[in-house]
C-alpha cells in the first residue's frame, strides 16, 4: 500500500483499525512510564546539529534572528542531545514520544518523519533497558489484541522472553566470522582480515569498503535475517568501532555497551550504556564527520552545548525505539506509513 491519497474515505476506513490500535499502544506505554516514575518530556525539534553519525542525513532549514540574519538549523533526527542535557540538569528518569526527521530514508520500514520513543535511566545499567523492551512488546501485543507480531512472512511472540546474543557470537554462528579478531584492544580495526572472512562467507566486498562497510554488509546479509523469529532478539555488545554514543564495556575494550532489539527480522530499538566522556565523544564525532566529508562531501556542525553538558551528565542508560515499527508489527501492517495517521506525501 502506498501512502498517496490515504485521505480517501475507503482508504481511511481500511487504515483506521491499525491507527486506533496505535493510540491504544501509545496509551498503554504512557501508563507504564507513569507507573514506573518516568517524567515525559517534549524537546524542541529545531537544533543546531542533526547529529554526527556518518550516514545520518538531516533536514536543513534556516532560522531568521532578530538581526534579520539567517542562521543554519536542522530538524532533529533524535531527541537524544536534548534529553541528555536534561539528565545533566538533574532529571533521573525521562521519556519522550518525539517526531523526528531523517532524509534519504523512505520505504516499508522508513519514513521521512516518524515517531521515536526514547527513554533514559540515570544511574542504572543498560541491561535494565532490555527488560523495558520486553515489557513494551507485551504491552503492544495486548493493546493491539495480537497473539503474534508479524512482518510479511515472519512472526514473533511478544509475550516470550527475548533471546540475547552478542554481535561476536552472531557473526560466528550465522557467518562463520571471528569478528573480534579484527579489532585490537585499543579499538583499531583490521579491514583486510574482516574482508577476507566476509568473502569466504560469500559476502561481496568492494575494494574501497572500510571495516565498517564490511561489518554492516555482513550484519545486513548474514545476521539480521535470523533475528527476532519466534521470540525477540537482543543483539548485544556491538564492536567498539560501532559504539556510536555508547561507552566501551569495562571487561573488553573491543566491544561497547550497545544493543539492538529485533522482532520479525526488523530492528526496533537501539540502546546504550551512555558515554559521558566529552573528550572521547568529540573524537568520535570528528572522525565520523571526516568520513562523512569523504563520502558525501559535507559535514554537520558539532553541538558544543551538548558536549559541554556531558561533563555534568551522570552515568545513565538510554534507548530509542521506532514506535511506528512497533505498531506496524503489532497490527500486521505492510509498512510504517500504514500506521501513521497522516503520512508525508512523496514529492516524486
Amino acid at each position: 500500500m502506498t501512502d498517496s491519497q490515504w485521505w480517501r474515505p475507503h482508504r481511511h476506513a481500511d487504515r483506521r483499525p491499525a491507527l486506533l490500535a496505535r493510540n491504544r499502544i501509545q496509551r498503554a506505554i504512557r501508563d507504564w512510564l507513569d507507573a514506573n516514575d518516568f517524567t515525559e518530556v517534549d524537546p524542541a525539534a529545531l537544533v543546531v546539529s542533526p547529529g554526527n553519525e556518518t550516514h545520518l542525513h538531516g533536514f536543513a532549514t534556516q532560522m531568521i534572528g532578530n538581526d534579520a540574519r539567517a542562521h543554519p538549523m536542522y530538524l532533529h533526527t533524535s531527541p537524544e542531545f536534548a534529553m541528555k542535557r536534561l539528565l545533566a540538569a538533574g532529571e533521573t528518569r525521562i521519556a519522550a514520544f518525539s517526531h523526528v526527521w531523517r532524509n534519504r530514508e523512505r520505504g516499508p520500514l522508513h519514513h521521512p518523519e516518524f515517531t521515536m520513543l526514547e527513554w533514559y535511566r540515570a544511574g542504572q545499567d543498560y541491561t535494565v533497558l532490555m527488560d523495558d523492551c520486553a515489557d513494551f512488546l507485551m504491552l503492544a501485543g495486548h493493546a493491539a489484541g495480537a497473539d503474534l507480531l508479524r512482518y510479511r512472512d515472519a512472526t514473533c511472540d511478544p509475550y516470550a522472553s527475548p533471546e540475547r546474543i552478542s554481535v561476536a557470537d552472531a557473526f560466528h554462528d550465522f557467518a562463520g566470522i571471528d569478528l573480534l579478531a579484527s579489532i585490537s584492544p585499543q579499538g583499531r580495526t583490521d579491514r583486510a582480515m574482516l574482508a577476507a572472512q566476509a568473502q569466504a562467507a560469500g559476502v561481496r566486498c568492494g575494494a574501497d569498503d572500510t571495516w565498517s562497510d564490511v561489518f554492516s554488509r555482513v550484519l545486513a546479509e548474514r545476521v539480521e535475517p535470523h533475528l527476532g523469529h519466534g521470540a525477540a532478539t537482543i543483539l548485544d555488545r556491538y564492536p567498539a568501532p560501532e559504539a556510536a554514543l555508547a561507552r566501551r564495556a569495562p571487561d573488553d575494550p573491543r566491544v561497547s555497551e550497545r544493543f539492538e532489539l529485533y522482532a520479525c527480522g526488523v530492528e526496533l530499538a537501539n540502546g546504550f550504556g551512555e558515554l559521558t566522556d566529552p573528550v572521547e565523544q568529540r573524537a568520535r564525532f570528528t572522525a565520523d564527520m571526516a568520513e562523512r566529508a569523504r563520502i558525501y562531501g559535507e559535514t554537520y556542525p558539532l553541538d558544543e552545548d551538548f558536549l559541554s553538558a556531558l561533563e555534568l551528565m551522570p552515568p545513565a542508560s538510554g534507548i530509542a525505539l521506532g514506535f511506528d515499527r512497533l505498531v506496524m508489527l503489532a497490527t500486521s501492517a505492510p509498512s510504517v506509513a500504514a500506521v501513521i495517521w497522516a503520512p508525508v506525501a512523496d514529492p516524486g
